[in-house]
């Protein structure tokens, strides 16, 4: 069990190194579990058939982002719990009322999200152009899941909570219950096993809600069980409002939803200008964009524990540690980074292999536009690793605004800018529109890493 790390002073540059490695570990190791817990989902719905598959991609797109931004907007409660423990050593009551102020903001956010999910999700589908019948079985899809959207919310400010008091390998533990959970829902709801009726697609969404409530009971018993966490007594006084603080995490948290939306929205926007080109391009993007997305948990992991870092250090006065601190997550996710290109140039089938069989003749235009792909994905490993930490460094800081401007600045104008002319206007085609995305990464690291070195060394000046 990792312990807590006090936020020491001044601390050496192989000390907040390691400080950071410690806690970002075991959240790159649970965010890489997410990845397969949703995968799961994916694995049972396409033995049901093409159209079911296509129906619950489309609810899990639009049910993942719109939680992923919910998670963004509460998961500030790190930086201002890891600065409260910074300034003070327990600060019981501080914590304790952050948390209580997220988890409200979990709930009201979260029927937010239920709304746009379940009341008009298969509307968006019929506006975005989807078959009927594929955009009718979204919405049956969607009008389950949505009740799995605030167990989801909560859980991720559990799982900071438990992160900043030194605890990030409960989130690997549970994160694994999750995807057991998940398999044994899976297999019970989607073709009737184990005494539960077979349900099909509704199945599936259902399995969904029922491990995503697995997971907030599995945050509740740990924190109650834990010594150090039941003291903060987090569930205590549930009831009493600190709009002080609810208006501090909604200040702070928007621009990091708007940045996970401008992200996503850059992403999404690729897919739908590949789509333009052909299937077959459409087809090797998906499979590409997975890759690198499985290989950004890692970065996403040590910006997590770069953000708890820099705000214990910032609480404290620590001008010196604070710099330590964020420089050195970025020096680890640009390093690791730097690992997973050379393995998408040296072995790309080899990464292929994990979603699709490469020696299929079927599979042929798709692994040879992935493997085109891949290249720039390599190229901009880097730059899309040091872009996540130093965002998360800056979040230490409780600095969200300007990085919001400088991710849809960057992501919208050079980086679909990019994508478009190359994509459409020259013979690069599909490339192009990958080297757009690899424009916007560039810009996005290059003027955030600028902005957190205009702000460390600038962090504690009155």
């Amino acid at each position: 069990m990792a312990s807590f790390i006090p936020p020491a002073r001044s601390g050496t540059w192989r000390s907040e190194l390691l400080a950071v490695l410690a806690l970002g570990w075991p959240l790159a190791l649970a965010n890489l579990l997410q990845m397969l817990v949703h995968a799961v989902d994916v694995m049972f719905v396409a033995r049901l058939g093409e159209r079911e598959l296509a129906a619950a991609s489309l609810g899990v797109a639009l049910f993942g982002l719109v939680m992923w931004a919910l998670s963004g907007l509460t998961g500030i409660v790190a930086a201002l719990i890891a600065e409260e423990l910074g300034r003070k050593k327990h600060a019981v009551r501080e914590v304790r009322r952050s948390v209580r102020m997220a988890l409200w903001l979990a709930v009201g956010a979260g029927l937010a999200g239920m709304a746009l999910c379940g009341l008009g999700g298969e509307a968006l589908m019929r506006a975005s152009g989807q078959e009927p019948d594929i955009a009718a079985r979204t919405g049956d899809f969607l009008r389950i899941i949505q009740f799995a959207m605030i167990p989801m919310v909560a859980a991720s400010v559990l799982r900071n909570f438990v992160s900043a008091l030194g605890r990030p390998i409960f989130a690997t533990a549970i994160t694994g219950i999750a995807l057991a959970a998940s398999l044994l829902f899976n297999y019970a709801f989607v073709f009737g096993n184990l005494g539960a009726p077979a349900l099909g697609l509704e199945g599936s969404a259902l399995a969904s809600v029922l491990t995503a409530l697995v997971q907030l009971a599995s945050y509740v018993s740990a924190i109650l069980i834990d010594r150090r966490l039941r003291r903060y007594r987090i569930f205590g006084n549930w009831w009493r409002p600190e709009w002080v603080r609810l208006r501090t995490l909604v200040r702070l948290g928007l621009p990091v939803m708007v940045i996970i939306l401008a992200e996503a929205g850059l992403f999404s926007g690729a897919a739908l200008l590949m789509g333009r080109i052909g299937a077959s391009e459409l087809a090797g993007h998906t499979v590409a964009l997975q890759i690198a997305a499985l290989a950004f948990q890692v970065p996403f992991g040590i910006g997590q524990a770069t953000t708890i870092r820099v705000g214990y250090h910032y609480g404290a006065g620590d001008r010196l540690a604070l710099g330590r601190a964020g420089w050195g997550g970025i020096i680890l996710g640009g390093t690791f980074m730097l690992t997973t290109a050379a393995a998408m140039v040296l072995a790309p089938l080899w990464l292929l292999r994990i979603y699709v069989d490469p020696a299929a003749r079927a599979n042929a235009a798709m692994v040879g536009f992935a493997l085109q792909f891949m290249v720039v994905a390599a190229a901009f490993q880097l730059v899309d690793g040091i872009q996540a930490v130093a965002a998360s460094a800056l979040r230490g800081l409780q600095d969200t605004r300007i990085p919001m401007l400088i991710a849809i600045f960057s992501y919208w104008v050079p980086g679909f800018g990019t994508a478009i002319w190359l994509g459409f206007y020259t013979p690069l085609a599909g490339t192009g529109i990958w080297i757009g995305l690899a424009v916007g990464l560039v810009f996005a690291a290059a003027l955030l890493t600028w902005r957190w070195h205009r702000r460390e060394a600038l962090a504690l000046v009155p």
